[in-house]
C-alpha cells in the first residue's frame, strides 16, 4: 500500500532557513579563500596595491597582510561549521565577517575596489545569518529536516 506523505505547512520555512545558512557559508568560505589570497599577495609585496602616505592607519603592507590572512583562515574555518549546521558556527560567522568589514575599511586606500567589494560580500554573510531563523538548527546545532525535537 502506498502511502502519500504530505510535509508540514513549515516545511518551506526550514528549507528558506538552510538554503540562507548555506548561502552564508558560501559566501563566508568564498571571503575567506579571498582574503587568504589577499593576504598571500600583500605579504608578498606584490606590486598590485596603492600606496597611500598619509592615510590615519597606516600599517606595513606586510602587517595587513598577516591581518587578511589570519581573518581568511577563520572564516573558511567557521564556513565549514556552517555547512555542519553548527550553532557556534551561526554567531562566529557574524563575528568574522563584522570583522573582515573592519579590516576591509580600514585597508581601503590600499585595495580599494576590492575593498569595497569584500564590504558588500561580508554584509551579505552577516545578513543572511541574521535573517534565517534561529530554529533552522536545533537545541544541538543539528539540523531538524523540518521535524520537532
Amino acid at each position: 500500500m502506498n502511502a502519500t506523505h504530505t510535509p508540514p505547512a513549515s516545511s518551506a520555512k526550514y528549507a528558506w532557513a538552510g538554503g540562507l545558512r548555506a548561502f552564508a557559508a558560501v559566501m563566508l568560505s568564498l571571503a575567506g579563500l579571498l582574503g587568504i589570497f589577499r593576504g598571500i599577495m600583500a605579504i608578498a609585496e606584490d606590486e598590485v596595491f596603492v600606496t597611500t602616505p598619509d592615510y590615519v592607519f597606516k600599517f606595513d603592507l606586510t602587517g595587513w597582510g598577516w591581518i587578511h590572512l589570519g581573518l581568511g583562515v577563520v572564516a573558511l574555518l567557521v564556513s565549514f561549521g556552517l555547512f555542519q549546521a553548527a550553532a557556534w558556527a551561526r554567531y562566529t560567522g557574524v563575528g568574522i565577517a563584522a570583522l573582515v568589514i573592519i579590516a576591509n575599511f580600514l585597508s581601503l586606500p590600499y585595495y580599494p575596489w576590492w575593498s569595497v567589494i569584500m564590504i558588500v560580500m561580508s554584509g551579505i554573510v552577516i545578513w543572511a545569518l541574521c535573517v534565517a531563523p534561529a530554529d533552522d538548527a536545533g537545541v544541538s546545532g543539528r539540523s531538524t529536516g523540518g521535524r520537532q525535537l
